[in-house]
């Protein structure tokens, strides 16, 4: 049974059909790419099955149970962790607290009981530290947990902002263009690095990234989506071989992503 799925996943805004019919599934500890020049419809899909967005037709599962109509906070606490196109962390915090703020749905004291620093509270926020800082030696940037999120560049950012929802123990993770502002080493270093989440965390993964060879490097499998519909999906050989793909991406005429 796939931890992820999506079924005939359609959304409509004014007269734009943004996604028509779109099936998409992960199975349990796989890196699922999505492609797409664009305007393809990629976001709007994340959007979609991550509960932001609710689709006019179609359902979205999580090990076989229907989500569609539950928020993205409900998502996420059935193991749904998600990232965004722009940075989703606060710039005033560092970037330890920024890890252990995104952990705080898992919390069990209240409002009242963190505001005056009750014993419970915290002994809690302890164990959350505790785990952030884990999760900041796994990516490689305990270095930074004092560090101002306000002063870091893009790249670091969106590295940051991936171990925020790696802090929540998700068991799928759901990336939007997690290589923005990354330079090529950088690039290459963050996908071996996903390689090691899948195998030592024991989680799924989904990308969508625009820098094609790194995708297909890295994913198990691929989904291509072009004008809200899916185009091709395949194991990578299959999507670099695909006449229709090069020519979404390279104009007509483009045979091969090689």
């Amino acid at each position: 049974m796939p931890v992820l799925e999506a079924i005939e996943v359609s959304i409509r805004f004014g007269g734009v059909q943004a996604l028509s019919a779109v099936d998409f599934r992960v199975d349990e500890l796989e890196i699922v790419g999505i492609l797409g020049p664009n305007g393809a419809g990629k976001t709007t899909f994340f959007n979609c099955v991550s509960g932001f967005y609710t689709p006019d037709t179609g359902r979205i599962l999580m090990h076989g149970e229907d989500v569609t109509e539950l928020r993205p906070d409900q998502r996420a606490q059935l193991g749904l962790g998600r990232t965004f196109q722009q940075v989703g962390l606060v710039r005033s915090f560092t970037v330890l607290e920024n890890l252990v703020v995104a952990q705080h749905k898992s919390t069990k004291y209240n409002v009242i009981a963190g505001m005056v620093g009750a014993p419970a509270s915290l002994r809690e926020e302890k164990v959350l530290r505790a785990r952030a800082m884990e999760v900041l030696d796994f990516m490689g940037l305990a270095d930074l947990h004092d560090s101002p999120i306000g002063g870091l560049p893009y790249g670091t950012l969106k590295m940051v902002e991936t171990a925020a929802v790696l802090a929540t123990n998700p068991e799928v993770l759901m990336l939007d263009e997690p290589l923005a502002g990354t330079g090529p080493e950088e690039g290459l270093a963050y996908c071996e690095r996903l390689k090691d989440m899948r195998r030592e965390l024991g989680i799924s993964i989904v990308m969508i990234e625009h820098h094609v060879p790194l995708v297909l490097g890295t994913a198990d499998y691929v989904y291509v989506l072009n004008f809200g519909a899916l185009l091709a999906q395949g194991v990578p050989d299959d999507i670099r071989d695909n006449e229709a793909v090069a020519e979404a991406y390279m104009g007509e005429g483009a045979t091969s992503l090689a």
